[in-house]
């Protein structure tokens, strides 16, 4: 029997090997620097996957926990509680469109409300089951429940989870003609997609293109559903990516950074489909509980603040150049591309496939990296990273790339 006192790497054995994580233990984090349970340290670039917006341990988020924890941690929605409306409130008004907020536990319960929510409102204009088609794009990543991986168009995240539910339809990202031809039929209900694309190799949508999508959504009576829940949250340098756009979404699905560590997702509804749900027909059990809701109301106000938009655009600035000051020494990268704080590095073809045997040089040397693929090394650091921090990353990736090419 396992105890206590067993080394943790140890007890791995007891849990569900659907991830890989590297051979090191985390243990305590500050800012944007972790050390591991060794009290080595490393520089964090990678926030928990862009989770980590105002980096570890923030003191304003730790207090608001704190706080709330003395007073109450659940009710379950049969009752109303203060913090959960409070951030609704707040979600609503800052989206600048939305006239209702739904509360929930991650980004995949957040879409899996979003794709409920368009197929309510399908039914209320009086479409059946075959007019109620949701349009994603290649490349997209939406979750992982069954009807979020169906919209998530990426066949690796799919297979061996046949049959998929129905109502899907596919197109390339950024292809304007083949979206249209997707809904000439009049059976689509809504396009979902990413301002952004995170797990698609950070492409961001091109200019014209989301206005393009809302263009033919409203040609077509059709929803538009923003994903926004990594490229959300300042992550790109505004509090929302379809700021940027021009493009007024009727769902946004929100999450990662919303909570700043601590689990929370949101849906924020327009007035066009806000009401197509009522009593019964969605639900949560720990979906905005006080002590998620408390954190996450904390963590929007710094997060939409000047401050962490001036500091975004200033490292995203920082990161691009040192990036190209690497590729100009070493040759590695065939671009740079993404927005704001969500970059990725794309290798260059006759360095395709190594973007894990980079990330595993890199936490040799002391950084935490993330990857998009196999050929693509993505940047989500905290959005109030410090210059130092910045300058000290670039330097362990530097002595990463070049044990990496020393070593092919």
């Amino acid at each position: 029997m396992s105890t206590a006192t067993d080394a943790p790497l140890s007890l791995a054995r007891y849990v569900l090997p659907v991830y890989r994580p590297r051979a090191l233990v985390l243990d305590r984090g500050q800012g944007s620097r972790l050390w591991d349970d060794a009290g080595r340290e490393y520089v964090d670039l990678s926030a928990g996957i862009a989770v980590c917006g105002l980096g570890h341990n923030d003191p304003d988020l730790l207090k608001a926990l704190v706080e709330q924890a003395g007073k109450l941690w659940h009710t379950s929605n049969v009752f109303y509680s203060a913090p959960p409306l409070r951030l609704a409130a707040e979600l609503v008004e800052a989206s600048g469109f939305a006239t209702r907020a739904f509360l929930c536990n991650s980004g995949a319960e957040a879409n899996e409300a979003a794709i409920k929510l368009v197929r309510k409102w399908a039914t209320a204009q009086g479409r059946g089951p075959d007019r109620r088609v949701i349009v994603t794009c290649r490349g997209s990543f939406h979750g992982r429940t069954l009807a979020a991986v169906t919209a998530t168009a990426q066949p690796k995240y799919q297979a061996g989870y046949e049959p998929l539910p129905g109502g899907f339809r596919y197109v390339d990202f950024n292809d304007v003609a083949q979206l249209e031809a997707a809904m000439a039929g009049g059976d689509v209900a809504a396009v979902m997609l990413e301002p952004v694309q995170g797990e698609g190799g950070v492409m961001p949508a091109a200019d014209g293109y989301l206005a393009a999508v809302r263009a033919l959504c409203d040609r077509f009576d059709a929803l538009l559903v923003l994903d926004e829940i990594q490229s959300g949250m300042g992550r790109t340098g505004t509090l929302f990516a379809y700021e940027q756009d021009g493009a007024t979404p009727d769902i946004v699905t929100l999450a990662k950074a919303l909570g700043g560590g601590f689990p929370i997702g949101a849906l924020l509804a327009g007035p066009k489909v806000a009401e197509a749900m009522q009593f019964g027909d969605h639900g949560t059990t720990f979906g905005g509980n006080p002590l998620a809701a408390a954190v996450a109301r904390v963590a929007l106000r710094k997060l939409a603040s000047k401050q962490i938009a001036d500091n975004v655009a200033r490292q995203s600035r920082a990161l691009r150049d040192g990036l190209a000051a690497l590729d100009a020494e070493f040759g590695l990268f065939a671009e740079v591309r993404g927005r704001g704080l969500m970059l990725g590095a794309v290798l260059r073809p006759e360095h395709a496939g190594q973007a894990a045997a980079i990330l595993d040089r890199a936490a040799h040397h002391g950084l935490l990296l993330l990857q998009a693929g196999p050929d693509v090394l993505r940047f989500v650091p905290a959005l109030n990273i410090a210059d130092a921090d910045i300058a000290e990353g670039l330097a362990r990736l530097r002595a990463a790339l070049a044990d990496h090419l020393a070593a092919r």
